[in-house]
């Protein structure tokens, strides 16, 4: 039937953790049938603050068991039972790596009392196994020992099964397509239920609702269920924590990454990786050859460098010295887009006027690369992207003034717009930081056609009749 189960460990992250005593307990329709416990030699040292915590120190295991000698029993236990635990998702994958270090697999159905409890007993302030046990009137001994714990849990799931509802729950949980197994053990399923399948931005909140990870997706509620099936340190960590879900719609990519770097520097999330003050790493430069041949290049910048433009990535660099030489006419071979060739053959950029056959003098070529020049130095421009609205009846813009980020906004497409002024009330200004600087710069190279200037105030042949075209 059910093998309950609970382990204490080393405490040294997911990956690192090492189990320093495991119990078992089989529970049948008759109560407990069987149970095992022992202490485990971790093959490390116990770190103190774990010895504070389960009384568990080094000497204690030093003459244990190691794992792979246990294996035989927990084998023997759990085979065909259902592996029971409170927060599963973080004793089970633990047991399994164990297995996997010895070099066999360990593959069970799983259950979790915490997620039950809050099913079958709903309206507690608290689900631990402490504060639990206290307010079911379960006895707990030995609290932090794996057999006191295994053991709390054994009764608990005893009450679980003599309730109203409890065997209908765990029936519920055990079906493949329920997905209860897979939720963190704090999480409500109507919160999950509750997301889209749509673009966006989401939020992991805990006990407190404080936000404690914002993340982005094409696929809301797709990309939150990836979270967890993931079993990095990190995923399983923040899962345990999480207790609901929130998200706002974005109808677009480009909008929900706008809108995630923007709820990250409003929240700084504790499991989102701290976003450092992003600084470009590549630059423009230029130089002229023996024979007076003007080239353009990218290159890594270095302290005090000058360039004549700065980018975030190479790709990103690359993408706008394409779209310079085919505005301009330049040579791929002498803006180094292609390198060891004697003549240029570049896929994406179009065949330059012959500098590189010998058939186009350096000075002409030149003034072109200066022109491309001068051009970098010109008042940058005023963009208004558009992208899907939320939904059918509106569209989603993207405001760029004078070259920097200044916001987005979902317009209907009903609504009377004829001019910029028309345009503010839709729109929801944000500070530009670099993360959203790189977003739009992107965006725009890889889809320059999405972008429309704008000459001062007025929208027409953008906006026509008061509609969005």
């Amino acid at each position: 039937m059910y093998t309950i189960v609970d382990i204490e460990t080393t405490g040294n992250g997911i990956q690192g953790n090492r189990i320093t005593e495991i119990a078992l307990y089989n529970l049948d329709d008759h109560g407990i049938s069987d149970s095992f416990s022992s202490l485990v030699n971790p093959q490390c040292e116990i770190p103190a603050f774990i010895t504070g915590l389960t009384g568990i120190n080094t000497a204690m295991v030093r003459q244990a068991p190691l794992f792979h000698e246990l294996i035989p029993k927990i084998e023997e236990m759990s085979q065909g039972r259902v592996f029971v635990a409170h927060s599963v998702n973080f004793d089970y994958p633990i047991v399994q790596q164990e297995f996997r270090r010895a070099g066999s697999e360990f593959i069970r159905k799983k259950l979790c009392s915490v997620r039950l409890s809050r099913k079958v007993f709903p309206g507690l302030r608290s689900y631990s196994l402490g504060k639990l046990c206290s307010s079911l009137k379960i006895p707990l001994e030995n609290r932090h020992r794996a057999a006191g714990d295994a053991h709390a849990t054994a009764l608990l799931f005893q009450r679980i099964l003599k309730s109203a509802h409890g065997r209908e729950a765990i029936g519920h949980f055990l079906n493949a397509r329920s997905q209860e197994a897979t939720l963190p053990p704090h999480l409500p399923k109507a919160s999950f239920e509750k997301l889209p399948e749509t673009p966006g931005i989401y939020y992991f909140l805990n006990t407190k609702k404080e936000i404690i990870y914002v993340g982005k997706a094409i696929n809301l509620k797709k990309r939150v269920l990836s979270h967890f099936y993931d079993k990095s340190e990190k995923e399983l960590l923040m899962c345990r924590e999480t207790a609901d879900l929130d998200f706002e719609c974005s109808g677009s990519e480009l909008v929900a990454l706008l809108m995630e770097a923007a709820a990250i520097k409003k929240h700084y999330p504790p499991y989102n990786r701290a976003q450092k003050s992003r600084k470009p790493t590549f630059g423009l430069f230029t130089y002229s050859d023996q024979s007076g041949i003007r080239h353009l290049a990218v290159n890594k910048l270095r302290k005090g460098q000058h360039s004549h433009k700065v980018f975030f990535t190479s790709t990103q660099a690359r993408l706008y010295l394409e779209a310079l030489c085919t505005e301009f006419g330049l040579c791929a071979k002498y803006c180094h887009l292609q390198d060891g060739v004697s003549q240029c053959s570049h896929f994406r950029v179009p065949q330059c006027a012959g500098v590189c056959r010998g058939s186009e003098t350096p000075e002409t070529y030149n003034r072109r690369v200066e022109n491309a020049l001068q051009s970098l130095d010109q008042k940058a421009e005023n963009i208004l992207i558009r992208e899907k609205g939320r939904h059918s009846e509106e569209e989603a813009l993207v405001w760029i003034a004078g070259g920097i980020y200044r916001g987005y906004g979902f317009v209907p497409k009903m609504s009377e717009v004829n001019s910029l002024e028309d345009l503010e009330p839709f729109l929801s200004p944000q500070k530009a930081y670099p993360e959203t600087t790189q977003i739009v710069s992107a965006y725009l190279l890889k889809h320059p056609e999405r972008g429309k200037e704008i000459k001062g105030m007025n929208v027409s042949g953008y906006i026509e009749t008061g509609r969005l075209l």
